[in-house]
Protein backbone atom coordinates (compact mmCIF):
# COMPACT_ATOMS: atom_id res chain seq x y z
CA UNK A 1 0.00 0.00 0.00
CA UNK A 2 1.34 3.43 -0.91
CA UNK A 3 2.14 6.21 1.55
CA UNK A 4 -0.74 8.32 2.82
CA UNK A 5 -0.80 12.09 2.37
CA UNK A 6 -1.23 13.94 5.66
CA UNK A 7 -2.18 17.61 5.55
CA UNK A 8 -2.05 19.29 8.93
CA UNK A 9 -2.19 22.50 10.91
CA UNK A 10 -1.51 23.16 14.56
CA UNK A 11 -0.50 25.65 17.15
CA UNK A 12 2.53 27.49 15.83
CA UNK A 13 1.98 26.02 12.35
CA UNK A 14 0.47 28.87 10.37
CA UNK A 15 0.17 27.35 6.91
CA UNK A 16 -1.13 23.94 5.96
CA UNK A 17 1.80 21.53 6.04
CA UNK A 18 2.18 18.15 4.33
CA UNK A 19 3.99 14.89 5.00
CA UNK A 20 3.58 11.33 3.82
CA UNK A 21 3.42 8.36 6.16
CA UNK A 22 3.08 4.62 5.79
CA UNK A 23 -0.50 3.37 6.22
CA UNK A 24 0.50 0.74 8.79
CA UNK A 25 1.98 3.35 11.16
CA UNK A 26 0.03 4.22 14.28
CA UNK A 27 -1.12 7.77 14.97
CA UNK A 28 1.35 7.79 17.88
CA UNK A 29 4.23 7.51 15.38
CA UNK A 30 2.78 10.36 13.33
CA UNK A 31 2.41 12.48 16.44
CA UNK A 32 6.05 11.87 17.37
CA UNK A 33 7.17 13.00 13.91
CA UNK A 34 5.07 16.18 14.11
CA UNK A 35 6.14 16.99 17.68
CA UNK A 36 9.82 16.67 16.73
CA UNK A 37 9.40 18.59 13.48
CA UNK A 38 7.54 21.54 15.02
CA UNK A 39 8.72 21.57 18.63
CA UNK A 40 5.27 20.92 20.08
CA UNK A 41 4.83 19.43 23.52
CA UNK A 42 4.55 15.66 23.86
CA UNK A 43 1.23 16.28 25.61
CA UNK A 44 -0.22 17.64 22.37
CA UNK A 45 -3.29 15.94 20.96
CA UNK A 46 -4.09 14.89 17.40
CA UNK A 47 -7.51 15.68 15.94
CA UNK A 48 -9.08 14.84 12.60
CA UNK A 49 -10.43 17.97 10.92
CA UNK A 50 -13.80 19.02 12.37
CA UNK A 51 -13.91 16.14 14.88
CA UNK A 52 -14.59 17.00 18.51
CA UNK A 53 -12.50 14.34 20.24
CA UNK A 54 -8.77 13.63 19.91
CA UNK A 55 -7.69 10.57 17.97
CA UNK A 56 -6.91 7.30 19.69
CA UNK A 57 -3.19 7.23 18.96
CA UNK A 58 -3.01 3.44 19.04
CA UNK A 59 -5.06 3.01 15.85
CA UNK A 60 -3.40 2.73 12.46
CA UNK A 61 -3.33 5.57 9.95
CA UNK A 62 -5.04 3.44 7.29
CA UNK A 63 -8.09 2.97 9.56
CA UNK A 64 -9.01 6.68 9.35
CA UNK A 65 -7.53 7.77 6.01
CA UNK A 66 -9.59 8.14 2.88
CA UNK A 67 -8.30 8.12 -0.72
CA UNK A 68 -7.38 11.81 -0.43
CA UNK A 69 -5.39 11.22 2.75
CA UNK A 70 -5.91 12.84 6.15
CA UNK A 71 -6.50 16.36 7.44
CA UNK A 72 -5.21 16.68 11.00
CA UNK A 73 -4.56 19.20 13.73
CA UNK A 74 -1.89 19.05 16.47
CA UNK A 75 -2.66 21.08 19.59
CA UNK A 76 -2.22 21.04 23.36
CA UNK A 77 -5.78 22.33 23.94
CA UNK A 78 -8.62 19.82 23.97
CA UNK A 79 -11.07 22.67 23.29
CA UNK A 80 -10.95 26.29 22.18
CA UNK A 81 -13.43 28.67 23.80
CA UNK A 82 -14.84 30.67 20.88
CA UNK A 83 -16.85 33.87 21.11
CA UNK A 84 -18.49 35.48 18.11
CA UNK A 85 -19.96 38.99 18.29
CA UNK A 86 -22.55 40.32 15.84
CA UNK A 87 -24.71 43.45 16.20
CA UNK A 88 -23.86 43.80 19.88
CA UNK A 89 -24.74 40.17 20.72
CA UNK A 90 -22.15 37.59 21.68
CA UNK A 91 -22.41 33.82 21.29
CA UNK A 92 -20.02 31.40 22.98
CA UNK A 93 -19.18 27.76 22.36
CA UNK A 94 -16.33 25.30 22.77
CA UNK A 95 -14.91 23.74 19.62
CA UNK A 96 -12.05 21.33 19.07
CA UNK A 97 -8.93 23.06 17.74
CA UNK A 98 -9.46 21.21 14.44
CA UNK A 99 -12.78 22.95 13.80
CA UNK A 100 -12.60 25.02 10.64
CA UNK A 101 -13.43 28.72 10.44
CA UNK A 102 -16.26 27.70 8.08
CA UNK A 103 -17.78 25.42 10.74
CA UNK A 104 -17.61 28.17 13.38
CA UNK A 105 -19.13 30.70 10.99
CA UNK A 106 -22.00 28.35 10.10
CA UNK A 107 -22.74 27.77 13.79
CA UNK A 108 -22.61 31.47 14.65
CA UNK A 109 -24.35 33.00 11.64
CA UNK A 110 -27.08 30.45 11.05
CA UNK A 111 -27.60 28.69 14.38
CA UNK A 112 -26.99 31.48 16.89
CA UNK A 113 -27.80 34.68 15.00
CA UNK A 114 -30.57 33.23 12.81
CA UNK A 115 -29.22 34.25 9.42
CA UNK A 116 -30.36 32.54 6.25
CA UNK A 117 -27.72 30.72 4.23
CA UNK A 118 -27.68 33.64 1.76
CA UNK A 119 -27.26 36.23 4.52
CA UNK A 120 -24.50 34.18 6.12
CA UNK A 121 -22.76 33.99 2.73
CA UNK A 122 -22.40 37.76 2.78
CA UNK A 123 -20.56 37.75 6.13
CA UNK A 124 -17.14 36.57 7.27
CA UNK A 125 -15.42 35.95 10.57
CA UNK A 126 -12.80 38.51 11.51
CA UNK A 127 -10.48 38.03 14.48
CA UNK A 128 -11.66 40.53 17.10
CA UNK A 129 -9.54 43.66 17.32
CA UNK A 130 -7.85 43.02 13.97
CA UNK A 131 -8.57 43.14 10.26
CA UNK A 132 -7.57 39.46 9.90
CA UNK A 133 -10.15 37.34 8.11
CA UNK A 134 -8.89 33.76 8.11
CA UNK A 135 -9.72 31.46 5.21
CA UNK A 136 -12.72 29.15 5.73
CA UNK A 137 -10.51 26.03 5.77
CA UNK A 138 -8.25 27.32 8.53
CA UNK A 139 -8.36 25.34 11.77
CA UNK A 140 -9.22 27.62 14.70
CA UNK A 141 -6.43 26.09 16.80
CA UNK A 142 -3.91 27.50 14.32
CA UNK A 143 -5.21 30.97 15.21
CA UNK A 144 -4.65 30.72 18.98
CA UNK A 145 -1.50 32.01 20.58
CA UNK A 146 -0.57 28.64 22.09
CA UNK A 147 -0.97 29.91 25.66
CA UNK A 148 -4.70 30.60 25.86
CA UNK A 149 -7.26 28.13 24.52
CA UNK A 150 -9.65 30.86 23.42
CA UNK A 151 -10.43 32.92 20.34
CA UNK A 152 -12.76 35.86 19.68
CA UNK A 153 -14.30 36.75 16.34
CA UNK A 154 -16.56 39.46 14.99
CA UNK A 155 -19.07 38.45 12.32
CA UNK A 156 -18.81 41.25 9.76
CA UNK A 157 -20.12 41.98 6.26
CA UNK A 158 -17.84 40.68 3.54
CA UNK A 159 -16.37 43.67 1.74
CA UNK A 160 -16.71 43.01 -1.94
CA UNK A 161 -15.55 45.33 -4.64
CA UNK A 162 -18.15 45.54 -7.38
CA UNK A 163 -16.91 46.11 -10.90
CA UNK A 164 -13.46 46.20 -12.33
CA UNK A 165 -10.87 48.98 -12.22
CA UNK A 166 -11.85 49.94 -15.77
CA UNK A 167 -15.40 50.71 -14.56
CA UNK A 168 -14.03 53.41 -12.24
CA UNK A 169 -12.37 55.34 -15.10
Amino acid sequence: MKAIDVFYQGEGIGEIAHIEIEPDAAFSALKTILVEKHGATHGALLFLEDEDEPLDESILIKERADPKGLKLHLHHCRHVEVTVTFNGETAERRFSPSATVARVKHWAAEKKFGMSEDEAGEHVLQIAGTHDRPAPGTHIGALTDGKVCALAFDLVPDERVNGSPEDAA
